[in-house]
């Protein structure tokens, strides 16, 4: 057989001011034909586990597209069509199969539901192809791409840790299914629930709880695959949300009980998905108490408002001002994004002080707030091109690229300094450039949850610092226009 294998991913924060191009593609290594299989196929992605059952199976196959960008704002109509079109042309030649590794929130500057419009297009060309898909945890899952793939699944890891395993899963389902050993069918449905991602923790509750339902239901006679998305709440689309999605062997009604039990337990535990935060000087005076001597592993302050991995711009200051004022010691920044700052520091060169104007580059109107720097003097430590393989769980084996990076010592603090937007998820960000995370006294990772991928194993506690950002977890300061009313927290209701 001859099959098209292929990843197009993006998780669109709607709400933020950084446009999705396609050179935001390319910066994250964006690539077309065989180049699409030599970055991919030894890594712990998707694709590598299609790649892997195509040989085994002695099948032909091309990898027309594999792309992702860092999350931002939606993704341009030039970028959608140059990333899709690939896909499509491909399947135009003809193909007995796709197994995609798309995300399911990507909107973009044409469609909502990217990932539908992908599919619907896919199957407009061969409206009886076999389509596998993997998606992430954070998957606004719609009606469009059930109507137009064969079998579904999601990532049962946050961090997403699982890639890999879960693609292998839905791909021998799909093989399966064209041999003609099993019959796929699929139930899915949501409940009015916009939890928000640092809720989503698969080692915290309630996603732990719902994860075991869904692993547990896999054990269970004809259900081939169970999954329940968190959904990605900052895209303000119709569509977001939880929901659930059951593939069974030629039982819809098993899918459809199945998919209940799950959702009925989401919609029970409907507060435990809302974050509840404290004021950011109360949580780094907190953190102060929890200092310790070198080697005892360090304190990680997230500053999760600036998440870059849900769409933040990465340069606010506010939490990092907020430690210095209070004195903390031996702390490592991971990182801010100030280009700019970058090349200031590359024409002073290694080892003499300067004075910046740090991050506030960006201006975040959907929050109503502008961009404001921080003045700041250390040594310039370290100047490097960014560019790392990741050693860690999460994304092994994908080279990461920070464009040109620089560290800034301030003398009790260390920040990272890049040129792309990148999510702290391996300690890579700061080993690239001399920093041994495991030996500094405070980490501050502008991150959520994917932090714990590579820093779990070396964290002494976490303190959740609620500074400034577009992915922030404060409903009051987002102004929600298209998601489906009512929802759950933005309305207080009582039935589903």
């Amino acid at each position: 057989m001859r099959l098209v294998i292929a990843m197009m991913k993006h998780e669109t924060n709607t709400f933020s001011p950084i446009p999705a191009d396609f050179q935001r593609f390319e910066d994250w290594g964006a690539q077309f034909g065989d180049a699409a299989r030599e970055a991919y196929e030894n890594t712990a992605m998707p694709m590598a586990a299609y790649i892997k059952l195509a040989r085994a199976r002695g099948h032909e196959f091309v990898t027309p597209f594999a792309g992702e960008a860092m999350p931002s704002g939606k993704v341009t109509k030039d970028a959608y069509e140059r990333m899709s079109n690939a896909i499509l042309d491909a399947v135009r030649d003809g193909c007995d199969a796709a197994l995609l590794d798309l995300h399911g929130a990507m909107v973009s500057e044409t469609t909502d539901d990217g990932e539908g419009t992908l599919l619907e297009r896919i199957r407009e060309i061969a409206p009886d192809l076999p389509i596998a898909v993997t998606c992430d945890l954070h998957c606004n899952l719609t009606q469009k791409m059930i109507d137009n793939c064969t079998a579904l699944i999601g990532y049962k890891t946050y961090p997403h840790v699982d890639m890999y395993e879960v693609a292998e899963q839905i791909g021998e389902v799909l093989f399966r299914h064209m041999d003609g050993e099993i019959n796929v069918t699929m139930a899915w449905g949501n409940r009015p629930v916009l939890a928000q991602t640092l809720r989503m923790g698969t080692d915290d509750e309630p996603m732990k709880t719902l994860i075991d339902m869904c692993k547990s239901a896999e054990t269970e006679p004809g259900v081939l695959a169970a999954t329940i998305f968190g959904g990605f709440p900052l895209a303000d689309i119709h569509d977001a949300g939880l929901s659930s999605i059951i593939v069974t062997d030629a039982n819809v009604s098993q899918a459809e009980e199945v998919r209940d039990r799950i959702l009925n337990t989401c919609w029970k535990e409907r507060e435990d998905f809302v974050y509840k935060g404290e004021p950011l000087e109360d949580a780094v005076a907190r953190a102060r108490t929890l200092e310790a001597e070198v080697g005892a592993n360090p304190v990680i302050m997230l500053d999760h408002a600036d998440n870059t991995g849900s769409g933040a711009t990465q340069d606010t200051m506010e939490v990092i001002e907020e430690v210095l004022r209070q004195g903390l010691q031996d702390v490592a920044v991971g990182a801010v994004w100030d280009p700019q700052a970058v090349k200031q520091m590359q024409a002073a060169g290694v080892g003499n002080t300067i004075t910046l104007e740090l991050g506030g580059r960006t201006d975040m109107p959907t929050i109503k707030t502008k961009g404001r720097p921080l003045t700041i003097t250390g040594k310039v430590k370290t100047l490097t091109d960014g560019v790392w393989t990741v050693r860690g769980p999460m994304y092994t084996g994908v080279e990461v690229r920070l464009g040109d990076t620089a560290v800034l010592d301030t003398g009790n603090m260390e920040i990272v300094i890049t040129s792309l937007h990148h999510e702290p998820w391996d300690q890579g960000i700061f080993t690239s450039v001399g920093i041994d995370p495991k030996y500094k006294k405070y980490l501050i990772l502008k991150s959520r949850i994917h932090y714990r991928a590579g820093f779990a194993s070396i964290e002494r506690e976490t303190v959740t610092c609620d500074g400034v950002g577009v992915t922030t977890s404060d409903n009051d300061q987002l102004e929600f226009v298209n998601i489906r009313r009512p929802i759950y927290p933005l309305d207080l209701i009582n039935e589903p």
